[in-house]
């Protein structure tokens, strides 16, 4: 089977292109190229068309279309609809802050975590995406908007360490410096308590971000909006923060989405304090977005502002995520895999 350029890292094309016969210099001609955008190996202008011969034999450019693209009417957010070579559709959000552009990813086609007040699994899991469809995602959008996209965050549709071969592959591609070149700070992987992965994750010792979906301060609450609490509990999950964020020196973000008269409580504020004390952590603050199918209601401002006073005030760092693209579905929570609305 061809290999899909966008998938290798640099090392990798090089090896290629010397068992080709060819000068390895060659590589870092075709490898650039391969992250600007182009859709054929014809399209690579600055090598020999022998060599583009001998490479369609082994490899192939993915394509990634833009199906549809909404813009929010109350920031600069986009998101994008993004149809994969199989026809399947997956969505990315682009959001702009003052150091630069970050975009929300796919990892799956769908979802099977079964987490309730998320749109992504309410048609439950189709496949996993490849390395080079999720590097295909950041190229199809930059190539969109003509800039740099300079931070990458794993929290679209899907739950990265479920499919946690290709999540590593895409990894060593986009920190390549001949293609990408971001940088493994700019990275956040979430998820929502995949265990041994988590300490897979920390054992490869990359200083990514590592962002994990607690959404409750009881095991068999948080069991009844997060179905991964049943193989993978709430005390495992924490030590497993723990140790990752002891490993890696890096601060694990957790996310808490507070839901009306469900979670937004003094108490639930004290509680979570209590179970994040001692890690090197922030928690980030999440006004649970508008799911038709959940009926689960947005907490009022009262409320998100008294929960971020009791954590600050138990020496826990946090703070209320600024929503984006609220008014197009691009918010936490609100991707799926349908066309959108």
């Amino acid at each position: 089977m061809k290999i899909d350029l966008k998938s290798m890292t640099f090392i990798e094309l090089e090896d290629m292109i010397i068992s080709l016969g060819e000068k390895k210099f060659r590589a870092a001609q075709i490898y650039p190229n391969i992250f600007k955008g182009i859709k054929s190996i014809e399209e690579i202008n600055n090598i020999p068309k022998a060599l583009k011969e001998k490479l369609s034999n082994l490899v192939y450019i993915s394509k990634c279309e833009i199906y549809q693209k909404l813009e929010s009417k109350i920031d600069d957010t986009k998101k994008y609809l993004l149809e994969l070579e199989d026809k399947n559709v997956v969505e990315a959000v682009l959001m702009k802050y003052k150091h630069g552009y970050s975009i929300c990813i796919s990892s799956q086609v769908g979802c099977k975590m079964g987490c309730s007040f998320c749109a992504s699994t309410i048609d439950g899991l189709v496949r996993n995406i490849t390395a080079s469809e999720m590097i295909s995602q950041i190229i199809t959008v930059q190539t969109d908007i003509g800039d740099r996209i300079s931070n990458v965050v794993i929290m679209g549709s899907g739950e990265p360490l479920d499919n946690y071969e290709n999540l590593i592959k895409f990894l060593e591609v986009v920190h390549q410096p001949l293609g990408l070149n971001i940088g493994y700070r700019h990275i956040t992987v979430s998820t929502c308590g995949i265990v041994p992965k988590i300490y897979e994750l920390a054992a490869l010792d990359i200083p990514v971000n590592l962002a994990i979906s607690l959404h409750e301060t009881d095991s068999d609450k948080r069991l009844l909006i997060m179905p991964v609490e049943k193989a993978y509990n709430m005390e495992s999950v924490i030590k497993a923060a723990k140790y990752y964020a002891d490993t890696t020196k890096r601060r694990v973000t957790f996310e808490f989405a507070v839901i009306k008269d469900i979670n937004d409580t003094r108490e639930s504020a004290i509680k979570l304090a209590k179970l994040l004390r001692g890690i090197m952590c922030h928690v980030n603050i999440i006004p649970v977005n508008p799911v038709k199918e959940t009926g689960y209601k947005r907490p009022d401002e009262d409320s998100l502002r008294l929960f971020q006073k009791v954590l600050t005030e138990e020496n826990i760092n946090a703070t209320i995520r600024r929503e984006m693209g609220k008014d197009i579905n691009g918010a936490c929570g609100q991707l799926r895999r349908s066309v959108a609305e």
